[in-house]
């Protein structure tokens, strides 16, 4: 399946921690820009935080690794994702965590484009350069729906078994998660990336992700 501790491994990280670099300082205009929209457009911070569920480094089938750390657990490492904010502050603060829809109310107007054009994702880098991200790889999920899904999915804690990413071969073939049925049919995208992975594959998989940036559908993706 995935590959770990091999020279192809450090490749990947070596080029993740480059283009993610490389990238906040190109980027640097449209991220100024876009933090002046965000407080122009409505009240609250500039960037969104909220907590993922990332890479899984025990063993899949058990054994020391995950002896006594099954208590609360999470179905992977937890960290906090950093996003440019698309919702109004408190959005879920009356209905919890839900699944997005189509013309959400919850969404400001800036937000809207930048979900649209996917701008939103940019301070994600700063995730990269941290070791919590890689470029390519399955969508970070929320322990919330992360308990849910492991349950209903067939596979879906395997998705666990290399870091998410900010773009990926899930992300690029379908379009944004509404419900569960959603889900399942990315797991087999995610599953499949697991064995293709490699430098080839997630530079492939980063060139295409441009066009997918201006499709319509983004703009209901979750927050």
């Amino acid at each position: 399946m995935c590959i770990r501790d091999s020279t192809e491994e450090v490749a990947l990280r070596a080029i993740n921690m480059f283009v993610a670099a490389v990238a906040l300082v190109l980027l640097l205009p449209i991220i100024v820009v876009v933090a002046v929209l965000i407080r122009l457009d409505s009240p609250g911070p500039v960037f969104y935080k909220q907590v993922r569920v990332g890479l899984d480094r025990r063993s899949p089938h058990g054994g020391e690794e995950s002896i006594g750390r099954r208590v609360d657990d999470l179905g992977g490492k937890p960290f906090e994702i950093v996003k440019f904010r698309t919702m109004h502050v408190d959005a879920e603060k009356e209905s919890g965590p839900v699944w997005a829809s189509d013309e959400d109310p919850r969404v400001t107007r800036v937000g809207r484009v930048l979900r649209r054009t996917r701008l939103d994702e940019i301070p994600q880098f700063w995730n990269v350069l941290r070791g919590e991200m890689s470029i390519v790889g399955p969508r970070p999920e929320r322990p919330t729906f992360v308990q849910q899904l492991r349950d209903e999915i067939e596979g879906y804690p395997l998705r666990q078994q290399v870091p998410p990413g900010i773009t990926g071969w899930a992300q690029v073939n379908r379009p944004p998660d509404r419900s569960v049925e959603d889900v399942r049919q990315k797991v087999g995208f995610d599953l499949e990336y697991l064995d293709r992975r490699s430098v080839w594959f997630d530079l492939w998989i980063m060139l295409k992700t441009f066009p997918v940036m201006f499709e319509r559908d983004n703009e209901s993706r979750p927050q």
